[in-house]
Order: C-alpha cells, then structure tokens, then sequence
C-alpha cells in the first residue's frame, strides 16, 4: 500500500533501520531463538533496544516525512518530472548499456580479435542470441548473462539448459554455435567470469574459417 511505501522508503533513505539504531535484529533473533512474537518482543526490548527508544526512532520517522519529504515534494514541478522520465529511458539506459559494451563486449572483443554485433530482434526471440560474429557466410551466437554475484551462476547455466533447443535450431540454420558469457561483478568493474568461452570460441572461429 502507498503508505507502507513510504514508510519504507523513508526508514530507508534515513538510515533509522541501520544496526546502530536498531541494533543487530538478524543477529539477536537468531541468538534469542523465540518460539513467539511476544518472546522475541521481551527478549529484544530487554537485551536490544529499549521500547522508548523505537517510540522515539518513529517519532524522527514522523518528523523527516511530515517536514523533510513533504517540503521536497513541495519543490518538485512537472517539468522535473519529465526531464527525470527523459533521463530514466534515455540517458541513464544508454549510459548503462555504453558501461557494458566498455567492459564484457569490448572485454571479449580484445581478446577474440574480432567485431562483435548485435543481434536482430528476431534473432533474439527466436534463438535467444543477443550478439554475433560473422565469419565468412556463417554465424556464431553470444548472449552475455549479468549474474548478479556468484550464487546466480547455477541458475543462470539452468536457465541455458532450457534454450538448448533454441541455440541448436541456430546452429542448424546458420553454422555457428551459441556461446554463453556471463558477466559479474569484481569491485566497481564487470569481467567476464567463465574465461574458458574465449578459448571455445576461437576455436569456432578457426573451425568456420578454415
């Protein structure tokens, strides 16, 4: 509900939820092992935080959305508004997908030596490839999977088992295989985590251009 969005977001935005004024409720509930609300209630306002001090964290709730948020909505215009929706699809989405090109598929075009496309719409839908490379008359596949840190990558090589078929019907209708690379995050930068891809296709490339 509206409320409880704002509820959040503000809790949120403001940090009152952060373990230094709430304390470390993870932690505590795992250690007070309760077999009810009510245990877990006297347990946290005995050996946590004191129920005043919640009241009062609310309290600085009330006050940031009342007399903080309320004056910045006041400062919004319609215009904002649009430019922010301009920026949203324009800016910030070409931004995003410049920072990919920039790092796995230029990452993957250093090292394979080769000009890498993107792949029609209908390639996308049809086979589930996102890019290609062209070697002579014939086509190998890419699709390039972000995984969101490492415990995504089983579900990611699981959701490739289920376009098996896809990816076959491309190989038959157009010579290449199709490659999968998935990306994720090493600090502040995107690599390519299954390196062994890049010996695999180059082996691709020399098999269709031999």
């Amino acid at each position: 509900m509206p409320k409880e969005w704002i509820l959040n977001s503000a809790t949120n935005r403001f940090q009152l939820n952060f373990k230094r004024n709430v304390g470390a409720v993870s932690e505590a509930i795992r250690k007070c092992a309760p077999k009810n609300i009510e245990e877990w209630e006297q347990y946290y306002f005995k050996n946590i935080r004191s129920k005043g001090h919640i009241e009062e964290l609310g309290r600085k709730l009330y006050v940031k959305i009342t007399e903080v948020i309320v004056s910045e909505v006041d400062e919004v215009t319609e215009e904002d508004c649009i430019e922010y929706m301009l920026q949203l699809v324009i800016d910030r989405t070409y931004d995003g997908y410049m920072t990919e090109i920039r790092t796995v598929y230029g990452q993957l075009q250093n090292f394979l030596d080769v000009k890498i496309e993107a792949a029609p719409d209908e390639w996308d839908r049809l086979f589930n490839v996102d890019f290609f490379i062209k070697v002579r008359d014939r086509y190998i596949g890419l699709q390039i999977k972000p995984a969101s840190g490492v415990s995504h990558i089983p579900e990611i090589f699981k959701e490739r088992n289920q376009q098996l078929a896809t990816h076959r019907k491309f190989a038959e209708r157009y010579g290449g295989k199709v490659f999968y690379i998935v990306s994720v995050k090493e600090g502040k930068n995107k690599i390519i985590y299954n390196k062994e891809v890049i010996d695999e296709i180059l082996a691709e490339i020399k098999r269709l251009g031999g």
